[in-house]
């Protein structure tokens, strides 16, 4: 299975909807188009909504904790939503959810972050 990346800017917010298997023959692609529009767009914050992420591997979270340190460096915050149950167990077992807010949809992130 493949990933499909669904990218939206929201103010100074990425939305990054994954569907599918985030894994080292997905996560390069990933990992240039996001760093691309957070340089373009000047992106302060990032939302992941994992909602249709069935899959991830050590490649998929590194590729999360890249963005992550992008985000940090201007002054923003990354936000998961909508995180599907074995992909949850594993940001759980690899302690991202200490740095990485959690939030029940992508509804509520935006209001958290000020843009909804």
């Amino acid at each position: 299975m493949s990933l499909t990346v669904e990218l939206e800017v929201k103010q100074n917010v990425l939305c990054i909807r994954l569907a599918g298997e985030l894994d080292h023959h997905t996560a390069e692609n990933l990992r240039e188009k996001a760093s691309g529009i957070i340089e373009k767009h000047q992106i302060t914050h990032i939302i992941l909504n994992l909602k249709q992420l069935s899959f991830m591997d050590s490649s998929g979270l590194g590729v999360i904790l890249g963005r992550y340190k992008q985000i940090k460096n201007n002054g923003g915050e990354m936000v998961v939503c909508s995180i599907s149950p074995p992909v949850k167990r594993l940001f759980e077992m690899s302690g991202l959810f200490k740095i990485i807010r959690l939030e029940e949809s992508e509804q509520n992130a935006l209001e958290k972050l000020g843009v909804a």
